[in-house]
């Protein structure tokens, strides 16, 4: 028991170590004919493990269908006189004695028994049924005439001296030329070594099959028997494409080989073409008729190939029929341009002359930038835009430029008074007519604007608040605004809710005086106090409406402080009345 599993770790262990197997035999000689090769393998063998070793290489046990095979034969056996197993065998069963057909029942390896040619070394078959299974070898010792082997039935698991395989190919390469000179002078003699895919090696062969490689020493090529797509004959190549040495089969090239130039290059007839190989050639296309023409090509017969150049809007077909050329617009009758033209490679530019504008096509004056504004005073052109600009004055409304309203930044400006009415002049804001057509500023600090510190602006004031206002250190118009309250006298308002009352605690208040017939003079007090009531009210109005922007003060319309008002009322009054 040890010994058999020693022995079965002997058999695995090369192959489990990854040490080579037991190599593939390699022919002792081999011959190609047409598309069919055949070699001689040495050794031992049965009938089965010669079937199996022909096709792993690619083959099967050699058929001997013609005299051609069975003289390959004899070139392989030399003058020896091995026994070989061919391809023929007869299955399990009999053959009938008086079978005189070619094979006597026996089957190729094919699976036929097509033949026209059989050497039976038993001309009559012994007169005895022969019965498998029986395979066949050949030999020359057995040959019933020199230089025809004849065949013999042996049962299938003897071990004769070899075997024959066949090894059929679509297509297969000529040996290669070489021409005389090839080699270099250190190098006289050049040869080619072949390798074949069933392991051949030699230089002797007489054709090889595709796949078959080639060396050719010293030029240090090596080339590959290859079927290009659709070829009937096989031909020598490598990857690299072009052609390489012209002496050692043509370069490779299907036409011509040239070195003249240096390096060898393939040459192919008129027409046809290179293909991407560098060494085949094929029927060149025709040239496209868009070839033909710079810018369009029209075919006018299809049978004729005739065709006709067409060009691009802008220019025309040149002279010689294929090339196109600008035309010169400019000098159109008439003119594409309503003034200035300027001729462009397929077209043309147009222009004007100074001070127009080219507006769809035509020459045209520029639009005034100011038609159609809605300036108050006068519109000021500026390139394509405009400004609305103000007499003297006045200056444009900040929210409504195209508006003027009176401007003054300085005491006293001239009034601006309707020269039909003279005694109908207008001032600017914190403004007040004075000396007839003369406005003066009015000086908002001295009529006491200002709790605090004042300085007085053209036209209006600014307030500095002192540090007990709510806009300490600020500068505005009211440092004190208005608070509204309950009445009072600043006492304190959100307790009990009652309303206050002047007796002291716990006494009643007066009743009201019963009612009497007024005196005249209470009367009229009391109409000059409502009158200065509302006199009061109007100036307080006119003051706030000043202080927010309105533009234009009437003459007639009280905008000034009471103070200053009052003055000028006296000022009137005295004008107007008759001097003693």
């Amino acid at each position: 028991m040890l010994r058999a599993l020693l022995l079965l770790l002997g058999a695995l262990a090369p192959a489990g170590l990854g040490l080579p197997t037991h190599a593939e035999p390699q022919p002792d000689g081999s011959q190609c004919v047409e598309h069919d090769c055949f070699a001689l393998f040495r050794g031992p063998a049965t009938f089965l493990a010669a079937g199996q070793t022909c096709e792993r290489l690619g083959g099967h046990l050699m058929t001997v269908r013609s005299s051609v095979a069975a003289d390959v034969i004899s070139l392989l056996l030399s003058d020896d006189s091995p026994r070989l197993w061919i391809g023929l065998q007869l299955p399990t069963g009999c053959s009938h004695p008086g079978d005189l057909r070619p094979l006597r029942g026996f089957q190729w390896v094919t699976g036929d028994n097509r033949t026209s040619y059989s050497r039976w070394a038993r001309q009559d078959g012994g007169g005895a049924p022969v019965c498998g299974p029986l395979c066949v070898t050949v030999s020359a010792a057995s040959a019933a005439a020199p230089g025809e082997p004849a065949w013999e039935e042996l049962p299938c698991g003897t071990e004769v001296d070899g075997f024959l395989c066949e090894f059929p190919f679509a297509a297969s390469c000529r040996p290669l030329l070489v021409e005389a000179g090839a080699a270099p002078a250190t190098a006289p003699h050049v040869s080619s070594t072949y390798s074949t895919p069933f392991g051949a090696r030699g230089a002797d062969f007489q054709a090889l099959p595709v796949g078959s490689s080639a060396a050719v020493a010293p030029l240090g090529l090596e080339l590959t028997c290859y079927a290009p797509p659709g070829a009937a004959e096989a031909r020598w190549g490598r990857e690299a494409p072009g052609a390489w040495d012209c002496s050692v089969g043509n370069g490779g090239c299907e036409f011509a080989c040239n070195a003249s130039a240096g390096a060898p290059r393939c040459l192919c007839p008129d027409g046809a073409a290179p293909q991407a190989d560098g060494r085949s050639c094929a029927p060149a296309a025709p040239p496209s008729c868009h070839d033909l023409c710079e810018h369009f090509c029209v075919r006018t017969s299809d049978a004729s190939g005739s065709y006709m150049c067409m060009c691009e809007t802008g220019y025309r077909v040149a002279a010689d029929g294929h090339h196109c050329e600008d035309v010169d617009d400019c000098a159109l009758v008439p003119n594409p341009c309503p003034q200035l033209c300027v001729n462009t490679q397929g077209g043309f530019e147009c222009h004007c002359y100074p001070g127009f504008d080219l507006v769809d096509g035509e020459c045209v004056e520029p639009l005034d930038p100011c038609f159609g504004t809605n300036c108050e005073y006068q519109c000021l052109p500026l390139g394509q835009n405009y400004r609305c600009i103000c007499a003297e004055g006045f200056a444009p409304v900040p929210d409504e430029p195209h508006r003027c309203q009176m401007f003054c930044n300085q005491t006293t400006c001239p009034a601006d008074c309707d020269p039909n009415y003279p005694s109908t002049c207008l001032c600017p804001e914190g403004y007040i007519l004075d000396e007839g057509s003369l406005c003066a500023d009015i000086d908002e600090c001295d009529n006491g604007y200002c709790q605090d510190e004042c300085r007085n602006l053209p036209g209006s004031y600014e307030c500095i608040c002192g540090p007990d206002s709510p806009l300490a250190g600020q500068v505005s118009t009211e440092c004190y605004p208005t608070q509204v309250s309950d009445g009072g006298d600043g006492g304190d308002d959100g307790g009990s809710g009652e309303p206050p009352g002047s007796g002291a605690p716990g006494s009643t208040p007066a009743p009201p005086p019963a009612a009497g017939p007024v005196h005249s003079g209470v009367a009229i007090g009391i109409s000059i106090a409502s009158l200065s009531l509302v006199v009061a009210l109007l100036a307080l109005l006119c003051h706030l409406r000043k202080k927010q922007g309105s533009g234009r003060a009437e003459l007639e319309y009280k905008c000034a402080s009471p103070a200053k008002e009052v003055v000028l009322q006296q000022v009137r009054t005295e004008r107007t009345q008759p001097k003693p």
